[in-house]
C-alpha cells in the first residue's frame, strides 16, 4: 500500500505532466495477458540458439522489468515461439503504452539485433511454413515464389502484424495466406 503519491522525474516524454508511482506487477506470464492486450511480435532472420534464445529472454525480461510509459510500470509479458519469435505484449488496463515506450521497446530489440548478429525488428520480410520448416524471404521472392505456383493460397503464413494478443489466442497469427494480409498481396 502506498502512502502517497510520488513524482517521478519528468523525461521528454512526460513533458510537463506529473506522474506517479503506481503499485503494478509489471512483468507477468505471457498466457496470462488479457485478450484486449496490445502484441508486439518480433521475428528472428533464423532460428536462434539455444544461448541467443535464452539471451533474447533475458534481455526482453530486463526490459519488461523496467518498462514504463510516461513514468508508469506497465504490465507486461513476454514468449518465445519456434525458436525464431519474441512476442511481447502489454496490458493497457493499468497503464497504456504510449509512442516513447513503444520506441523504448524497439530500441532495445535493435540493440540485441547488434549483439546477436541478426534481424529482429525487420516486419519487411514474409515468414512461411515450407513442410514443418519455417521459411524467412522477402516480398519480393515470395511474390516470384506466388507467380510460379511454389507458394499458395493454402500456404501457413505467419501474420506478424497482428496488434492484441487475441488475435494470436484465436490462431490468426500462423494461417493460411487465404485468410491473411497476404491473399490481397500476393494471389
Amino acid at each position: 500500500m502506498l502512502a502517497g503519491p510520488r513524482r517521478h522525474a519528468a523525461t521528454s516524454c512526460d513533458k510537463a505532466t506529473p506522474q506517479y508511482n503506481v503499485h503494478v506487477m509489471p512483468r507477468i506470464p505471457f498466457d496470462q495477458l488479457p485478450p484486449d492486450a496490445r502484441l508486439w511480435i518480433f521475428a528472428a532472420e533464423r532460428p536462434l540458439s539455444l544461448s541467443e534464445s535464452g539471451r533474447v529472454l533475458e534481455e526482453t525480461d530486463s526490459f519488461i522489468n523496467q518498462w514504463k510509459a510516461h513514468g508508469v510500470p506497465l504490465t507486461a509479458g513476454r514468449d518465445l515461439r519456434y525458436d525464431r519469435f519474441v512476442l511481447v505484449g502489454v496490458d493497457e488496463r493499468a497503464a497504456g503504452v504510449s509512442g516513447c515506450s513503444i520506441d523504448a521497446l524497439v530500441r532495445r530489440m535493435q540493440q540485441l539485433e547488434s549483439v546477436l548478429g541478426l534481424e529482429l525488428v525487420n516486419n519487411a520480410p514474409v515468414l512461411y511454413r515450407e513442410g514443418k520448416a519455417i521459411e524467412r524471404v522477402s516480398r519480393d521472392r515470395f511474390a516470384e515464389l506466388a507467380a510460379s505456383g511454389t507458394v499458395g493460397p493454402n500456404t501457413r503464413v505467419f501474420d506478424n502484424t497482428l496488434s492484441r494478443v487475441g488475435d494470436l489466442q484465436a490462431g490468426k497469427w500462423e494461417v493460411r495466406a487465404a485468410e491473411s494480409w497476404h491473399k490481397h498481396a500476393f494471389f
